[in-house]
C-alpha cells in the first residue's frame, strides 16, 4: 500500500524500484547526488511494527541500492537517516557521501556537509525533467 509519506516524496514519478514491502524513491530535494528515500509500504509508523519479511527484504534492497549508487555517483560513504518527525511512516533518507562534487540528473551537486553530517538545508530541488533523468540514471544501474 502506498502511504502519504511515499506520495509526499513524489511517487509515482520518483519511483526507482518497487518491492513487496518497500519502495525506493529518488528524493526530489537532493542533498547529495543520488539522494534516495527507502520507504516501507503500509501504515507502520514505528520501525519495530514492520513485518519480519520486511526486514529480510530490506537486507537485499540495501545491497542492490548501494551497488546502483556506487555505479551511478561513485560515493565514498553512505548515510541512512531515519527521521520520521514530519513524515510519520517508516522511511530512511539515503545520502551518498563524497568529497567534491558529482554530476547527476543534469546538474552538479556538491556534498556541502562533507566530511561531517549531511547538510539538509543545502538540498537542491529537482524539476520534473531532472527527476526523470535521475530515475532513469539509477534504474539503468540497478541489477
Amino acid at each position: 500500500m502506498i502511504n502519504d509519506t511515499i506520495r509526499k516524496f513524489g511517487h509515482p514519478a520518483t519511483l526507482v524500484r518497487d518491492y513487496e514491502h518497500w519502495v525506493v524513491l529518488l528524493r526530489p530535494a537532493q542533498v547529495t547526488a543520488g539522494s534516495l528515500v527507502l520507504a516501507a509500504k503500509g501504515d507502520a509508523t514505528a520501525f519495530g511494527a514492520l513485518p519480519q519479511q520486511a526486514f529480510i527484504e530490506q537486507g537485499a534492497i540495501i545491497a542492490e541500492l548501494e551497488a546502483a549508487l556506487r555505479r551511478t555517483v561513485a560515493y565514498e560513504r553512505i548515510n541512512y537517516l531515519m527521521l520520521m518527525m514530519v513524515d510519520p511512516h517508516v522511511h530512511f533518507h539515503v545520502f551518498p557521501r563524497y568529497s567534491g562534487n558529482r554530476s547527476f540528473a543534469g546538474i552538479d551537486i556538491v556534498d556541502q556537509g562533507w566530511s561531517g553530517a549531511p547538510d539538509l538545508k543545502s538540498a537542491i530541488t529537482l524539476d520534473d525533467e531532472a527527476i526523470g533523468l535521475g530515475v532513469r540514471a539509477l534504474t539503468s544501474q540497478w541489477h
